[in-house]
């Protein structure tokens, strides 16, 4: 077993790697897709763990009362901040025709499962409340990488709950198993994938220390029979990168989900890694897969 396995050399590593991180997350001084223009507003909304803070954006043409959709941003439940998404809730509000709320969440080590998970559900709620500015009956929730795993989390809760009632989830290159140790989980990039076994220790550890624990369905939805009774849960759309180490148990996740009658669609974008439209100027495999997404959220909210 790895020495980053251990609780306290993993949150020393998490910190410090997230200091590092986070100093560097701001939006882009030339953003992409700038011909965008959007109205926003940061709020604040209450959950059971404390406020979080959050941005609104408007879509420019409204037509009637909009639906919303819930971005849970990325990081690996360690690093980022709602910022690193700006430009693909830009591009959602106003390709969709939907109020996109992009939230912020306690971040491991300091907040570990489940503080996350229960911050997003609760912000999920607040924006399916009828006094809001937009429709939450018309909800959709969605997010990349340890948001897309939130995302996954959140409709289970819904499901489990009786609500609230979520039309789709989008679930962009998630992390569903972090049973499986991370040395089996292959790239083709080898040692040039974005992500490498020992950073992916490091951010199961920091979010969930307790390996017994990793096996919760809410941790781990594609690990075993996780996936048993989901019939009835969001719509999901599934997406992969061809080279992402994590592309196999989103993969497992999505065949469960079929089985389930709860795929929307699964889609590999070919030749990219994880990370790829946060981390690369691939502008027009960005744009193919934004309006993709669009379209799926634009039809669940009708």
């Amino acid at each position: 077993m790895s020495v980053l396995s251990r609780r306290p050399v993993a949150d020393i590593v998490a910190r410090r790697f997230a200091a590092k991180i986070n100093a560097a997350i701001h939006p882009a001084s030339e953003p992409r897709f700038a011909e965008i223009t959007i109205s926003t507003r940061d709020i604040s909304v209450e959950t059971r763990h404390g406020p979080v803070d959050a941005t609104i954006y408007f879509p420019p043409s409204p037509t009637g009362t909009p639906g919303v959709y819930v971005n849970a941003h990325g990081g690996g439940f360690v690093v980022g901040r709602r910022e690193q998404d700006d430009a693909w809730c830009r591009f959602l509000a106003a390709h969709a025709d939907v109020v996109v709320l992009n939230t912020d969440y306690a971040l491991a080590p300091h907040n570990r499962f489940p503080t996350p998970v229960e911050q997003f559900y609760d912000v999920v709620r607040w924006a399916s409340g009828p006094e809001r500015d937009w429709d939450g009956t018309r909800l959709c929730v969605g997010g990349q990488s340890a948001g897309g795993n939130l995302s996954a989390a959140v409709s289970r809760m819904a499901l489990e709950n009786d609500g609230p009632a979520i039309s789709l989830q989008v679930l962009h290159y998630p992390p569903l198993d972090i049973v499986t140790p991370p040395s089996r989980k292959r790239s083709p990039l080898g040692p040039k994938a974005v992500l490498q076994p020992w950073l992916c220790e490091v951010f199961d550890t920091a979010y969930v220390p307790d390996r017994a624990r990793r096996r919760h369905r809410f941790v781990s939805p594609a690990w075993g029979d996780n996936a048993a009774g989901i019939e009835g849960i969001a719509p999901a759309l599934v997406i992969t990168a061809e080279f992402d180490r994590l592309r196999d148990e989103a993969k497992r996740y999505a065949d469960k989900l079929e089985a389930a009658g709860a795929l929307a669609e699964y889609i590999e974008v070919p030749g990219v890694d994880h990370g790829y439209d946060i981390m690369t100027n691939e502008t027009e495999v960005i744009r193919r897969m934004y309006e993709a997404i669009a379209a799926h959220v634009g039809r669940a909210i009708g």
